[in-house]
């Protein structure tokens, strides 16, 4: 039995051996991608493939709730020495999308596995139909590149090098992904020393009981935080922008029902499976790791000591209905599935923030744009694939302070690439790089400011990706009087003739001397920004946070040159009248849904539940189609009739068909 002091040393043992597992990979990995912006993860497993430590200094802070039991049970008979790996979001649902090549290797003592080390890193590149192999344009796994199901990749210590030939034939950088997947498994190797050095300090039996404590010790602190909850029932709705090329919004409603120390998270909601590629494939699973990414940090906000580790996920019940955008069925793409991830935490944030109003953000940017250069460089005369930076915007404003600049809370580990280091390796040249004025929602405590990047190409066709472009239409939202956020951008060549804006179009071709601009979203604001100390906003205004004209408009503090006019603040405001809500969605979101109200939208979600599968979202994007001059329930049933008489082909049951008359 484990005292709190012992489950502590236990606990600081492992997350040491999960940090020095980390700085393994991050010292020895090949792509810029893992070494610098850090799009990976490394963790310590029970024998049942629980996570139960993960580093919190170095790499991605997705997955402290990731279990690999079902990919661990589809490999047979683990020797010493031995590596397992799978990139097939279908096999297993510890991938979520084919660059993601998850591996994991068993720990023996005695002849027995004691615990499993695991991690996975993001592949620059696996092959398929775009550079980079991401794209919400892609309609089928297929497309997104090579997919391995669960197998060994080392054998007893010994790489199979006919599975290495063959991912380096269909990938377009062969070199980054081999160099970073042995980066890997050199981390593997460095936590099962570190496991073997806690067995001997703490005796086979002990650090298996050990490892039980630390799981059921993170499942006590989360019932904790759930119990000062209060109870009840939190609906709420987010978009993202698009949903395929047909460009009609996608949404995530969560039903968050909190009893006692438990919680039900209920996304029947959502929308069908989307023919592109923003599905997020679960498995159905109702504790995936995906599916709670917005606890995970609802759970660290409200307890910062809390463990990470499998055992908080045991007190939450995701309910996710299979042949929906957060439990597709293949062959679904699922490439882009951080984009409605990140919107997933949107939605989650928000139903907390209904419940804990007082202790909770604004929105955080909701979108982390990766960008990819795929592009010839003369100075060698070598094609070149490489992440030039992420994009990635502000954090909401907090309960005591302004939102986090250019670092939104929920996607803050992705670091940034030191733009000497980008131009060393890629040809492209930094016009543009830094913080995006006016961009963070007004309030008393401020957004966070929005990334703004551009970069010139020198080479022709050269092409760009440019995943999870989001929140140029549905701005993150503001609390408690705060105002919404600034939008996203992409603009190729701005402010010349040959000007084009992309809106959230994620791919591009670019020629010699074209100029790419991106700009993410804000965060919102939180409070009313009226009750911003004027000195704050004039300090905003010096930092080139915001211009003098937004600080009257939005905070009522009048600027004389470098000086705020105290007398004219004071009067300006007096004569502003404030409405303090719950949201502020920005006029987009507001006019939307004047003709999309919950109710309609909840009309068309239960029409498509009635639907076979593969029907659902031709018959969304159909209904969308035929809303011109409609609105409300009405126009929804109207809209759905008339695609019943136009495709009669349309398997409706006879119940939702005499429903809609």
């Amino acid at each position: 039995m484990f005292d709190r002091m012992s489950l502590q040393v236990l606990a600081n043992h492992a997350r040491a051996a999960a940090e020095n597992m980390a700085h393994t990979l991050h010292r020895t990995a090949h792509s810029a991608f893992v070494k610098e912006t850090q799009d990976f993860t490394v963790m310590l497993m029970d024998r049942t493939g629980q996570t139960f430590a993960v580093p919190m200094e170095l790499g991605a802070t997705w997955y402290p709730g990731l279990t690999y039991g079902r990919a661990i049970a589809m490999v047979d008979n683990y020797r010493p020495g031995d590596i397992a790996f799978t990139n097939d979001p279908y096999s297993g649902h510890v991938a979520t999308h084919a660059p993601d090549t998850h591996l994991w290797k068993p720990v023996f003592v005695e002849g027995e596995i004691v615990a499993w080390t695991g991690g996975h890193i993001h592949n620059t590149d696996m092959g398929g139909a775009v550079p980079a192999s991401l794209s919400r344009a892609l309609t089928e796994i297929h497309q997104e590149g090579i997919r391995f199901p669960p197998m060994k990749l080392v054998n007893e210590g010994v790489f199979d090098e006919q599975i290495l030939r063959i991912m380096a034939t269909n990938v377009r950088k062969p070199d980054l992904n081999v160099g970073d997947i042995k980066a890997l498994v050199g981390a593997l190797n460095t936590g099962e020393r570190k496991v073997l050095a806690m067995v001997e300090k703490f005796g086979k039996q002990g650090f298996v009981d050990g490892v039980a404590a630390l799981l059921d010790h993170a499942e006590a602190q989360a019932r904790e935080v759930l119990r000062s909850i209060p109870d009840g029932i939190y609906t709420f709705a987010d978009y993202a922008d698009e949903d395929s090329v047909e460009a009609n919004p996608c949404r995530l409603k969560l039903a968050l029902t909190i009893k006692g120390d438990e919680a039900i998270l209920d996304f029947s909601g959502s929308d069908p499976q989307l023919a592109s590629s923003l599905n997020v494939p679960s498995g159905g699973d109702p504790r995936h790791t995906m599916l709670l990414v917005g606890v995970y940090y609802i759970l660290y906000t409200l307890n910062p000591k809390i463990l990470l580790n499998t055992g908080l996920t045991r007190p939450f019940t995701c309910i996710a209905p299979e042949g929906t955008v957060l439990n597709p069925v293949a062959p679904a793409a699922v490439g882009m599935r951080s984009l409605t991830v990140s919107r997933l935490r949107s939605v989650i944030f928000g139903a907390f923030s209904l419940a804990l109003p007082e202790r909770l953000p604004a929105a955080p940017a909701g979108n982390n744009c990766i960008v990819n250069v795929m592009t010839r460089d003369h100075r060698n005369d070598r094609t070149i694939i490489a992440a030039v930076n992420p994009v990635v915007g502000g954090g909401g404003g907090m309960p005591h302070r302004d939102g986090t600049n250019g670092s939104g809370a929920d996607a803050a580990y992705l670091k940034n690439t030191p733009i000497e280091i980008t131009e060393t390796e890629t040809p492209v040249e930094f016009v543009t790089y830094g913080l995006a004025c006016n961009s963070g929602g007004a309030g008393r405590w401020r957004g966070g400011l929005a990334t703004e990047m551009a970069f010139k190409v020198f080479a022709p066709d050269t092409r760009i990706t440019a995943r999870n472009r989001d929140r140029s239409f549905f701005r993150p939202w503001g609390v408690l009087g705060g105002k919404a956020a600034g939008l996203s951008d992409m603009v190729v060549n701005p402010g010349t003739p040959e000007e084009r804006r992309l809106g959230n179009v994620d791919t591009a071709v670019l020629q010699p001397g074209d100029v790419l601009a991106i700009r993410s979203a804000g965060g919102g604001g939180r409070g009313d920004p009226m009750l911003r100390e004027s000195w704050r906003v004039g300090q905003d205004v010096l930092r080139g946070y915001i211009t003098p004209d937004v600080a009257e408009r939005d905070y009522g503090v009048v600027m004389v040159g470098e000086s705020v006019d105290e007398q004219a603040t004071l009067s300006l405001r007096a004569a502003r009248e404030t409405s303090v809500g719950h949201f502020d969605f920005g006029p987009e979101r507001t006019g939307y849904e004047a003709r999309w109200s919950d109710d309609a939208y909840d009309t068309l979600t239960s029409i498509l539940t009635d639907l076979p599968i593969h029907w659902r979202f031709f018959a969304k994007t159909e209904i969308f189609r035929r809303m011109a001059g409609r609105r409300g329930s009405d126009g929804v049933l109207a809209a759905f009739r008339e695609v019943c008489a136009r495709f009669p082909e349309l398997p409706v049951p006879t119940a939702t068909r005499e429903a809609a008359e």
